[in-house]
């Protein structure tokens, strides 16, 4: 898909050890264990790679294309007969200011499930290929142009934290909002405190310095939940910018 672009080596992050031991070994007591009795793995894992000669600047923060997926075995049952494999594959682009990572709704496959390799391949091409990078990236340059003064942004962050408690039937009337109180909390003192992406002498904040306040409190997310909730902020963003325009989809969450 990309043969002639430089290609890093890709990062790699686990969490949720789990520590067992080989079937041969099930029934020895644990002071006799041998360390070739024990096994270990982990719960989740993310992977993803930079590609840097493929680039932007929005604001001053260059963005390189990157593409990564993950792995994710709690959503698995792993003692069930041979079934479709589960993983979460993206590509967008990750802000080097930050290292905040930009995931549109054409550049994520949230469920992408699959029995060999080749499947998953085949799988990845066709998200690459149908991915538009270039309305992703002019997207998200859009958002410098809109934004909003304290008292909208404060009454944004108050509702996003009584969406968290909303009743049921009245949340399912409502576009989602993943971030969790205390993300929406972050999101908060970093409007305050963040050096790149706070806010103005004049308490103006733009929408794409909004974005990345999301982006950034995301990085708090276990890995299994950080690729929703990545797409999910350009979901809400974009929804706040048609808003502020006087579009109703998101009307609730400006008060």
């Amino acid at each position: 898909v990309f043969p002639r672009e430089s290609i890093s080596s890709p990062s790699i992050r686990v969490s949720h050890v789990v520590k067992g031991r080989i079937p041969e070994a099930i029934h020895k007591p644990v002071s006799q264990l041998l360390e070739s009795d024990k096994t270990i793995y982990y719960e989740r894992m993310m992977f993803c790679f930079e590609i840097p000669t493929i680039y932007q600047d929005i604001d001053g923060s260059r963005l390189n294309l990157t593409i990564g997926g993950v792995r994710a075995y709690n959503e698995q049952n792993l003692y069930a007969k041979k079934s479709p494999e589960k993983f979460k594959i993206f590509i967008g682009f990750k802000n080097l200011v930050c290292c905040n990572l930009c995931v549109s709704t054409d550049g994520y496959k949230a469920s992408l499930r699959v029995m060999d390799i080749s499947a998953m391949l085949t799988s990845a091409v066709e998200l690459f290929q149908s991915y538009d990078m270039e309305r992703h990236l002019s997207l998200m340059a859009a958002y410098q142009s809109v934004g909003m003064s304290e008292s909208q942004f404060a009454q944004f962050l108050g509702r996003c934290r009584l969406y968290q408690y909303l009743p049921s039937a009245e949340k399912k009337h409502l576009p989602e909002l993943l971030l969790t109180d205390t993300q929406i909390g972050m999101v908060a003192r970093s409007y305050y405190e963040d050096e790149n992406f706070g806010k103005t002498d004049d308490r103006y904040i733009s929408l794409w310095k909004v974005y990345n306040l999301f982006t950034g409190s995301n990085k708090s997310s276990y890995i299994d939940n950080f690729l929703d909730r990545a797409e999910n902020a350009s979901t809400v963003t974009t929804g706040l910018a048609r808003a502020l325009h006087g579009d109703a989809e998101y009307a609730w969450f400006l008060g």
